[in-house]
């Protein structure tokens, strides 16, 4: 067989392993080349008699981490050029297209040779369907190696047979929240689901997979059998009316309907249960073509998968600055956020100085990390030994002359200028010429800071996200003399803990800070303006947002937004504030001392057992509420989602922001903007850009200046323009 991306050797029992192995690349991916392979391999096993069945394995660490979305990204531009010239023979061809690996693998399982999976490393996606339709799954006993398909969180679903196999293999219920959730199962796991057959050594995966073969292994699906039963039985059953209505409420609960990829997984496994495979497989495909067409696949496509490889890869890398390793940091500052900047800087292999007032508050920030880690080890995330190795790497202390030959020091103290300035002062009082220096702050700019410095050039913002272990954003800002060697160093340390950075230019409040401002404002004017607070956090989720802004503003604390508006009053102005929110922070901080979760009182009662619940003199505050059924649902989705987005066009127009990429990854990543639309640029060009001018304009005629649009939106719906076409960044390159 000559074969493209896959070596084949044929031993004397005439079976053939074929190791997945694609040249030039770290990670096998399926793409048109993979899936011409698989072709040439189906048409061998039903030709040659000789061939008696295949292990498919991988060559590399990794079996493969899924399909190569750009190849569905170039598909769809080819549709989209063709529609307009013949729209019939365009969607019939991008049917075809779209579901040519759904056709390879069917063919292999009904090719009449058995065929068995050898899964040394994770396998999701695509790469697992591939698994999936493989007669026997065997897996190396790995830790690290992940199983799944996790394709609803890039907006699409499991489109190469996953919805009809998986429901086969295991009860719809368990399927179900399998694909829902885009769970990735340890292979322990995976086999108590049984949705693999056995766990063997590494060492002996593929002769596990061979002598399965030899034995007799059949070549013939369970469901190609006559006599099959549905695991958990079928649509119409006791079973299954426990399972779909409840799936479905489930469904809209958690997304209200706004992923048409998750909405796809139900309706196929409902439907697809109630024919035969063929049927099923080509019901799946239907669905799949419609979502991978729809505007929330694309742009999740684009921004969580390709803007995020792009971005994560250091894009924004200054070109002429050698890579650097960073081995040893310091961290100023052991609370909430210093401690899980030491975390992953310390599970990332860095060793850690981790400083505080005194030693003892040091202690107790790596103490927090133990029990953190701890935690992971009791539900078998983490391995005791990498527990240890972790904790071992960081070293408590008070004194700053232990940042000697640190690479970079990041200072996580109370965001206050002056506790901001003493330590800065300090820690550069000892550590080297080429250290640089990076500052957590949240607010504050990072030009006015680094005027502490004695080195500017070597000062540069790093802002991270709570809780740091699990947030994947870090937001780099850029001061007025900031240099490139020090943007090098803060982007080879995201690589190094394995974060997605985006570089922002100076500003009040940066990027996301920003925004989210915006966002939590909105929040409170609706508010003052007497939308009964239940309806303010719900419709914010219904537009897409995760948390409601009064829970949001909760977490960060209500008495630091105050502080920020004090702040922004004193050095720009009163016109700078809305005085309603003025008064309604007033109000809660300064007279009731209600400052969110950390004191157990803000916007939300938070009791010592039990869920929080609004603080029910809440809607008192505004005098009298509106009447809910009187209240334009639309209106006050459109205000919370299109005043972040408007925002974000500014910071563009501001050059806080010069890569859209960032824009819309640094959204959703950053502070949850609607994923399905792809973030924040995104969701206005899914609209088009006269179209949102529009709304900006009506919301402006009633709600006032705060939405009004600037020159760059009104240039662009002018000529009905769109942010990645005027700002079209060149993938896989530098952006400007």
């Amino acid at each position: 067989m000559k074969l493209t991306n896959f070596n084949c050797e044929i031993d004397a029992d005439g079976i053939a392993l074929l190791s997945w192995d694609m040249p030039e690349r770290s990670m096998n991916v399926i793409d048109a080349a993979t899936i011409e392979d698989l072709e040439t391999v189906v048409a061998a096993l039903k030709d040659d008699e000789a061939l008696k069945g295949a292990v498919i394995t991988s060559a590399k660490e990794a079996f493969s981490g899924g399909a190569d979305l750009t190849m569905l990204e170039r598909m769809l531009g080819d549709f989209g050029d063709e529609i307009g010239r013949d729209p019939q023979g365009a969607i019939a061809h991008f049917f075809e297209q779209s579901r040519r690996f759904s056709l390879v693998l069917r063919a292999l399982e009904t090719c009449g040779k058995p065929v068995a999976a050898a899964l040394n490393g994770t396998a999701l996606g695509g790469a697992f369907e591939l698994a999936l339709a493989c007669h026997a799954r065997f897996a190396a006993d790995d830790g690290k190696i992940r199983l799944g398909l996790p394709e609803v969180k890039i907006g699409l679903f499991p489109g190469a047979g996953g919805t009809q196999r998986v429901p086969r293999m295991i009860p719809a219920a368990d399927a179900l929240q399998l694909m829902l959730k885009g769970q990735q199962l340890p292979v322990a796991r995976a086999k108590a689901m049984k949705l693999i057959d056995d766990v063997v050594p590494a060492q002996g995966l593929v002769a596990a997979a061979k002598k399965w073969i030899l034995d007799g292994g059949g070549g013939k699906q369970p469901w190609d059998r006559d006599g099959f039963k549905i695991p958990g039985g079928p649509v119409f059953s006791k079973g299954g009316m426990m399972t779909f209505p409840a799936a479905n409420a489930i469904y809209r609960r958690e997304t209200y309907d706004n992923y048409p990829g998750a909405r796809a997984i139900l309706q196929c496994v409902y439907d697809g249960l109630q024919v035969p495979m063929d049927v099923g497989l080509r019901i799946e495909s239907r669905y799949f073509a419609h979502v991978l067409r729809s505007s929330e696949a694309r742009h999740m496509i684009r921004s969580l998968f390709i803007s995020m490889q792009e971005l994560g890869k250091l894009a924004r890398r200054p070109a002429g600055v050698p890579p650097s390793t960073i081995r040893k940091i310091g961290v100023l500052g052991a609370g909430f956020m210093g401690a899980g900047i030491a975390q992953v800087s310390a599970a990332a292999g860095i060793e850690v100085v981790l400083i505080d007032r005194d030693l003892e508050a040091a202690r107790r920030g790596r103490d927090g990390i133990e029990k953190a880690l701890a935690k992971n080890v009791s539900r078998g995330r983490l391995a005791e030994d990498r527990k240890n190795e972790t904790l071992g790497r960081i070293a408590p202390s008070a004194d700053y002359g232990d940042l000697a030959g640190c690479d970079l020091v990041i200072e996580a103290v109370f965001e206050d200028r002056a506790i901001k300035q003493a330590a800065i002062e300090k820690a550069e009082g000892v550590i080297g010429k080429t250290c640089v220096f990076g500052s957590n702050t949240s607010t504050l700019p990072i030009s006015s800071l680094a005027e502490s410095s004695a080195r500017p050039e070597n000062f540069i913002g790093v802002h991270f996200f709570s809780p740091v272990d699990k947030m994947l954003l870090v937001e780099i800002i850029m001061g007025r003399k900031t240099g490139e060697e020090a943007l090098a160093r803060a982007l080879d340390f995201c690589r190094a803990i394995r974060k997605t950075p985006i570089v922002v230019n100076d500003s009040r409040g940066f990027y996301t800070s920003r925004v989210v401002g915006t966002y939590i404002r909105e929040g409170h004017l609706m508010l003052c303006e007497g939308v009964p607070p239940a309806m303010i956090e719900n419709v914010a989720r219904m537009a897409g947002m995760p948390v409601g802004p009064l829970s949001l503003n909760d977490e960060v604390a209500l008495d630091l937004g105050w502080k920020i508006l004090l702040a922004t009053k004193k050095e720009l102005g009163p016109k700078a504030v809305d005085p309603r929110q003025e008064k309604l922070l007033e109000e809660m901080v300064v007279k009731r001392q209600r400052l969110g979760r950390k004191n157990g009182k803000g916007f939300y009662d938070y009791p010592e057992k039990g869920n929080k619940r609004l603080w029910p003199e809440l809607g008192q505050l505004a005098g009298a509420l509106l009447d809910p059924e009187a209240i334009d649902i639309g209106e006050l989705k459109h205000r919370l989602l299109a005043m972040q987005a408007l925002e974000t066009v500014r910071c563009l127009e501001e050059k806080v922001l010069t890569d859209v990429r960032e824009a819309d990854v640094g959204s959703i990543l950053g502070f949850g903007f609607a994923p399905f639309s792809g973030g924040t640029l995104s969701y206005i060009d899914g609209m088009g850009a006269p179209a949102f001018l529009a709304l900006c304009k009506s919301l402006e005629k009633k709600h006032g200046p705060r939405f009004k649009a600037g020159k760059l939106l009104r240039d662009m719906a002018r000529n009905n323009e769109t942010f990645y076409g005027r700002f079209a960044p060149r993938a896989g390159a530098q952006a400007a």
